[in-house]
């Protein structure tokens, strides 16, 4: 059986997170950041998925998604009922997992073209 590599047609592509660092492409990355298949926003000021505001999510919603993927750090944990509120009066969904499943979840959105970006919460 012959085995073919297969490259995403979008320029990132996550390797793997965990609750302290994600691999994007071949780069390790330590603090929160934002990804979108063709964008890679670093330093995302947040810390704390529980307390996480609409304001928090503005750098996300700049790049004009259909589904927020929400990487919590090891341990899934859910924002305050009134920012999941904000994102559906905006007509965008909102995911939360651990940043293991929304890498997983991230790249097979991205490969199917779909209009995501996630939020990886990094060293909480």
């Amino acid at each position: 059986m012959q085995l073919t590599l297969e490259r995403p047609d979008h320029e990132f592509f996550l390797r793997g997170a965990d609750g302290q660092a994600a691999l994007v492409n071949d780069r390790r990355i330590e603090r929160s950041f934002v990804l979108a298949p063709n964008r890679l926003v670093e330093d995302w000021a947040v810390g704390e998925v529980r307390s996480l505001t609409i304001e928090d999510l503005e750098p996300l919603f700049a790049l004009e998604p259909e589904l927020i993927v929400l990487g919590c750090g090891a341990a899934q944990a859910f924002p305050p009922a009134a920012t999941l509120a904000a994102c559906l009066r905006r007509g965008v969904g909102l995911e939360s997992m651990t940043n293991a499943a929304a890498a997983r979840t991230f790249n097979v959105l991205a490969g199917e073209g779909r209009r995501v970006v996630a939020g990886f919460v990094l060293g909480a």
